[in-house]
C-alpha cells in the first residue's frame, strides 16, 4: 500500500454552522484522531428557536460523546438559524477569540461549494479569523454542490461506525436522506476508492500552509 502523507497537530478546531453539520462532515477523521490531538468542536446555531428541534441540544451532545469529544470541547453558541449573514462581525469575533485562546494549527469548515447562507458565513470569516492556517472544507450532503475531496484521511471500519453511531443520536433528523446510514458508509467507501483505501473522508483544500521536512517535527 502507498505510504500516506503523514500530518502532525496537537490542537484541531472543526467549526459547524448547525447542530449535526460537524459529525456529517468530519465524525469519522474526530474519531480517529480523538486520541492523537486535543479537539475543539464548535457549533455556532443550537437551532433553539425552532419548536420542532427542542431535542436537539442533547442529541448534538449525546453524538459528540459517540465521536469521544469532551464536554468541555464541545462548545455550542446560540446564533440564529438562516441570519448568520446578519450577524457576521459577532461570528468573526467568536472565531477570533478561539484563535487567541485555543491556538489551532488545523482548521475545518464547511467546504467553499456550500450554498447554505450560514454555511457560507463560517467559511468566509474563518478565512478571515485563520490567515496563516491551514484550513480545510468538509462537505454536508444536503447543501453542497459541486463538491470533490481533493483532501482524503484515511480512517478504520470502527471510525465509520463510530460516526454512524453519532449520527443516530439525532433522532430528530432520522427520515432525512442524507442521515441514511448506507449512504453515509457508501461515501466514505467512495473516499476510500479515491484513494485506494477501505475507508476514507473526504475534504477540500481551502488553504494549505506548509514546509517539508525530511522527519517528524517533535
Amino acid at each position: 500500500m502507498s505510504q500516506n502523507l503523514l500530518l502532525y497537530g496537537k490542537k484541531i478546531c472543526f467549526i459547524g454552522a448547525h447542530p449535526d453539520d460537524i459529525e456529517i462532515g468530519c465524525g469519522a477523521l474526530i474519531s480517529n484522531i480523538r486520541d492523537k490531538a486535543d479537539v475543539l468542536c464548535v457549533t455556532l446555531s443550537d437551532n433553539q428557536k425552532n419548536p420542532k428541534l427542542t431535542k436537539l441540544v442533547k442529541e448534538h451532545q449525546n453524538s459528540m460523546a459517540k465521536l469521544g469529544v469532551k464536554p468541555e470541547n464541545d462548545i455550542l453558541h446560540i446564533f440564529e438559524t438562516r441570519r448568520f449573514p446578519d450577524a457576521r462581525q459577532e461570528i468573526l469575533e467568536v472565531l477570533l477569540d478561539i484563535r487567541k485562546n485555543f491556538q489551532p494549527e488545523l482548521v475545518f469548515v464547511h467546504t467553499t461549494n456550500d450554498l447554505h447562507q450560514d454555511h457560507v458565513t463560517v467559511t468566509q470569516e474563518a478565512l478571515r479569523a485563520y490567515r496563516g492556517i491551514t484550513v480545510l472544507g468538509y462537505d454536508v450532503l444536503r447543501s453542497s454542490y459541486g463538491f470533490f475531496p481533493h483532501f482524503l484521511f484515511e480512517v478504520t471500519e470502527q471510525d465509520v461506525n463510530n460516526k454512524l453511531a453519532a449520527m443516530a443520536e439525532y433522532k430528530t433528523y432520522q427520515q432525512h436522506y442524507y442521515f441514511d446510514p448506507e449512504i453515509t458508509r457508501a461515501t466514505m467507501i467512495r473516499h476510500g476508492a479515491l484513494s485506494e483505501r477501505q475507508y476514507a473522508e473526504g475534504f477540500d483544500i481551502i488553504r494549505v500552509v506548509a514546509q517539508f521536512a525530511t522527519e517528524a517535527i517533535a
